[in-house]
């Protein structure tokens, strides 16, 4: 996937064509590794705090940080996104959260959906700040994911729908979700106009399987350091991911 289809200040696209290799996308818990992410050659740069959850969140004064050194890059920069945290499914409190990382200048902000009867409010809660910002849901693979909530989020104006894990520790995404769900799961975001993503827990030796399932992009952070995903960035690890991508097409 090329970078231009996320950065900033463009129109929503559609979804990349069926057949094209996923992007990858790298989540880094600060400015060394998202430096080395860039230079590393990340699709996407995440900005994530793993010691804080699932979708840990940079304070705000990092992201900040971090969307200065972002624009510093200039033309060619892979596009960056951001989690708003582990919130509860208040939607209230979700917006606001969402409305934080935005209002730092992040172009994508990712926000969890977890299983909740309370879901739908907030996907509808974020829709004012969908109009303006590139918002992404996260469903969860290991939380009995509810597959009618990505049309929810492309009528509530969602740039992307993505899967994730909650609990790092209950195995991958693969673990909860067979590669036929998981293609199910594309086409009804395809269908609703939403870029997609499959992340959580995800190794190198899944990107082969998930390659051909037609997501936007992969994404990855314990695969990508020496000791999991509290562990150290690892640029080696990085580009042998990025090897694997580029040999799916």
């Amino acid at each position: 996937m090329e970078p231009s289809l996320m950065s900033r200040h463009v129109p929503r696209p559609h979804p990349a064509p069926p057949g094209n290799p996923p992007g990858l996308l790298a989540s880094v818990a600060d400015l060394a590794e998202m430096r080395a992410a860039i230079v590393g050659g990340a699709d996407i740069v995440d900005l994530k705090q793993p010691a804080f959850g699932a979708l840990g969140a940079w304070s705000s004064e990092a992201l900040d940080a971090a969307v200065m050194l972002w624009n510093a890059c200039g033309e060619g920069r892979p596009a960056l996104s951001a989690t708003a945290g582990d919130q509860p499914m208040v939607p209230a409190i979700l917006a606001s959260a969402c409305a934080r990382v935005a209002a730092t200048g992040v172009p994508i902000v990712k926000a969890g959906l977890f299983a909740s009867p309370h879901a739908a409010a907030c996907i509808a809660a974020l829709s004012p700040l969908a109009a303006k910002t590139r918002l992404v849901g996260v469903l969860f693979a290991d939380q009995d994911p509810d597959f009618s909530l990505i049309a929810s989020a492309g009528t509530a104006g969602f740039y992307g729908i993505m899967l994730d894990t909650a609990d790092k520790k209950a195995g991958s995404l693969t673990t909860h979700l067979d590669p036929l769900t998981l293609g199910q799961f594309v086409e009804e975001a395809r269908r609703n106009g939403l870029v997609t993503g499959l992340a959580g827990s995800l190794a190198l030796d899944d990107i082969p399987v998930l390659g051909g399932i037609g997501a936007d992009y992969l994404g990855f952070r314990g695969a990508l350091c020496a000791d999991g995903r509290t562990g150290r960035f690892d640029p080696v690890r990085l580009a042998q991911a990025r090897a694997l991508v580029h040999a799916l097409g």
